[in-house]
């Protein structure tokens, strides 16, 4: 019975996703079309630019994905009176809150799919499929700590309060993390706040399978973010007006 339940509240969830085809554009759409118009124009200086550039722009993709779409239904939910109805049937809260991340999963799939499509047809991107693999399922399990906080964000404010308060922090971490432009290319002072949002260690952490390099201390900072993001999401439900 729970798991078919939970099956259910999946499904619901990836349906109500797709009935909103704005914030699919917005989640799916503009970062493939960054990644393209990048590769397009500066594919052409000479060095392979698809491979440099997929990490960055794949991890802007999974958080605009998994960052957004939770909590903007979440948010939808709640003003519906559908959450309401939830808790009064005795749906658990653990099997709200999962369904509307995994649900989120597929199209963060979709996102990565279409930047790799992209990076080999625009940016001549040459890769092996093993390590492509693994840089998919660090950003899908890395980024689902993010939706914790978009979870929050949905349970206390609206639906379009909830969309312009997650814009303004999805964009400024994005550049902040040098996921627009080469983090080397950023002021000083961005960079060093940069270097301390999650959002960064995220991409630092994708990087792994790439070109090697330190992964624990990023590890830990998104370990350290999904624990206080499950808190305070759970603290934002229990206490939403419904």
């Amino acid at each position: 019975m729970t798991a078919r339940a939970m099956w259910l509240e999946i499904r619901d969830e990836l349906l109500g996703i797709l009935r909103e085809p704005t914030a699919l554009f917005f989640s799916v759409l503009m970062p493939v079309g960054f990644y393209t118009f990048f590769a397009a124009v500066f594919g052409n200086q000479g060095g392979d630019i698809g491979t440099e550039a997929i990490v960055p722009f794949g991890t802007f993709g999974v958080l605009a994905v998994v960052l957004m779409n939770p909590g903007i239904g979440m948010a939808d939910a709640r003003q519906r009176g559908w959450l309401r109805v939830k808790r009064v049937s005795g749906i658990p809260l653990w099997m709200t809150v999962t369904a509307k991340v995994i649900a989120s999963i597929p199209y963060a799939l979709a996102v990565l799919a279409a930047i790799t499509t992209s990076a080999v047809f625009v940016g001549g991107m040459q890769f092996e499929p093993a390590e492509v693999a693994a840089v998919y399922a660090v950003l899908i399990l890395g980024v689902l700590p993010f939706a914790f906080f978009s979870l929050a964000i949905g349970s206390r404010a609206g639906t379009n309060a909830s969309a312009a308060i997650l814009n303004a922090i999805l964009m400024p971490s994005a550049i902040a993390s040098g996921l627009w432009f080469p983090y080397e290319m950023l002021p000083d002072i961005v960079a060093r706040i940069g270097s301390i949002l999650p959002t960064y260690h995220l991409a630092q952490l994708a990087m792994v399978p790439v070109d090697g390099g330190a992964w624990l201390g990023h590890l830990l900072v998104l370990a350290a973010t999904a624990a206080l993001g499950a808190i305070v999401a759970t603290m934002a439900y229990r206490t939403a007006r419904l």
